[in-house]
């Protein structure tokens, strides 16, 4: 596929051997210079269609970057996302002259800046991050002459369409850019069309549909037994890596207080919490020493951790799309996955917009789908009332704390 042999020899290394689809499509694209629109899910092997063919074109300079400047930009909305691009660009230009940086949040400004005084070839960075270097005079996108924007949608979702507007007005307009999405919101067209050139387009699925691996289902329970029914689930997979989803930094901390008082071995991410614990909680969940993550959104958007087989949404989300990337995080690299939404009342309206958006209802595993009248009674805070199951969710034997159902309610 016109990949240079060093970093041919090193994805061998590291079992990649056969392109997936958005990479046998995407590469050759690449290679000839395009630039080229990509939409596919999360876990489709997106970081290699752009990052081999990008490295192959870079070790073909010959000399050092100038300082301060970078000849490749990668954009990524989250710390989490742009760390894990960071590892697998580094693990595969192994061996090359191709020395790449992460620049993110909640790290030292002044250390970043002082490693891009010497100029580097591929700079991995979030937006806001790169904004407060250009405005330092720390980094120079004159010479960056190939782009990528990563998860551009939720780039969008959470407000960094200003910063990708300044960004383009800085860079050259030769250039080659790549711009990859899960899923085509409307703002997408606009940043196509100002950072893209003719691209060629490459879509693996229709944007905002699920990996065919996923097992999904909806779980109907009231707000105030969603914990003691997670307990259930995860009582049932002991060992096995799960991902959980809340709506809110609190609601996720407390969350994951709780199933540690109820002996599961838990950690958290959320953006009340700094890189360090971030990062420290990633690695006791890659290395299974926590089996369970609770997340927000925008924490775990592009966290790849093949192992995952669990995805539960405690707390279904406001925005549609966002329920493609969360169950994204299972059934990676071609593996198996499963994906359980739990439905309280006063959700109901979040599930239609989820199922319209994919254009296909998600299979009810669990509860009794409640009548209009009482999903409109449900809507609330809490969504409190009794179980809609026939009182299945009572907390598993196992767990012997007896905390009050009012504690329950409110994590």
């Amino acid at each position: 596929m016109g990949i240079d042999h060093r970093i041919n020899a090193n994805i061998a290394a590291m079992g990649l051997v056969t392109p997936t689809p958005i990479q046998e499509r995407g590469i050759p694209s690449v290679v000839a210079g395009r630039d080229v629109l990509g939409l596919a899910q999360t876990g489709t092997g997106k970081t290699a269609a752009f990052g081999l063919p990008m490295l192959t074109r870079l070790i073909n300079f010959g000399k050092k970057p100038d300082p301060k400047t970078c000849r490749a930009l990668i954009l990524a909305p989250t710390r989490e996302l742009a760390t894990q691009i960071a590892t697998n660009i580094d693990a595969y230009a192994e061996g090359t002259p191709i020395r790449s940086f992460r620049v993110v949040g909640g790290a030292s400004i002044n250390v970043q800046m002082e490693r891009l005084s010497r100029g580097v070839d591929v700079l991995i960075a979030t937006p806001g991050r790169l904004i407060d270097l250009i405005e330092r005079r720390a980094v120079d996108l004159s010479q960056t002459t190939y782009l990528v924007l990563d998860e551009a949608d939720q780039m969008l979702d959470i407000g960094f369409i200003h910063a990708l507007r300044l960004i383009a007005r800085i860079l050259p307009k030769e250039r080659q850019t790549l711009l990859f999405s899960a899923t085509m919101p409307k703002l997408m067209s606009e940043l196509a069309d100002t950072y893209l050139t003719d691209p060629v387009r490459v879509a693996v699925n229709p944007p905002g549909q699920a990996a065919k691996q996923i097992e999904q289902g909806v779980h109907f329970v009231t707000q105030g037994d969603k914990a003691t029914l997670l307990a259930e689930y995860l009582s049932k997979h002991p060992g096995e890596l799960a991902m959980v989803f809340g709506r809110t930094k609190h609601g996720s901390e407390k969350l994951s207080k709780l199933l540690d008082k109820w002996g599961f071995k838990v950690a958290a991410i959320h953006g009340n919490k700094s890189q360090g614990q971030r990062e420290r909680a990633l690695a006791a969940f890659r290395a299974g020493q926590t089996q369970i993550l609770v997340a927000t959104d925008v924490a775990a958007r592009g966290l790849d951790i093949p192992e995952v087989a669990h995805v539960y949404n405690y707390d279904l989300p406001n925005v549609p799309e966002n329920y493609v990337h969360r169950i994204g995080r299972t059934a990676r690299a071609g593996r198996d996955g499963r994906a359980v939404a739990f439905c309280a009342p006063a959700e109901i309206g979040e599930l239609r917009a989820i199922e319209r958006a994919m254009k296909s209802a998600i299979p009810v595993i669990g509860g009794e789908v409640p009548p209009p009248a009482a999903a409109s009674a449900g809507r609330g805070p809490r969504g409190r009332g009794k179980p809609i199951d026939g009182g299945a969710n009572k907390r598993p034997a196992r767990r012997p704390s007896r905390q009050p159902r009012s504690r329950q309610a409110k994590a």
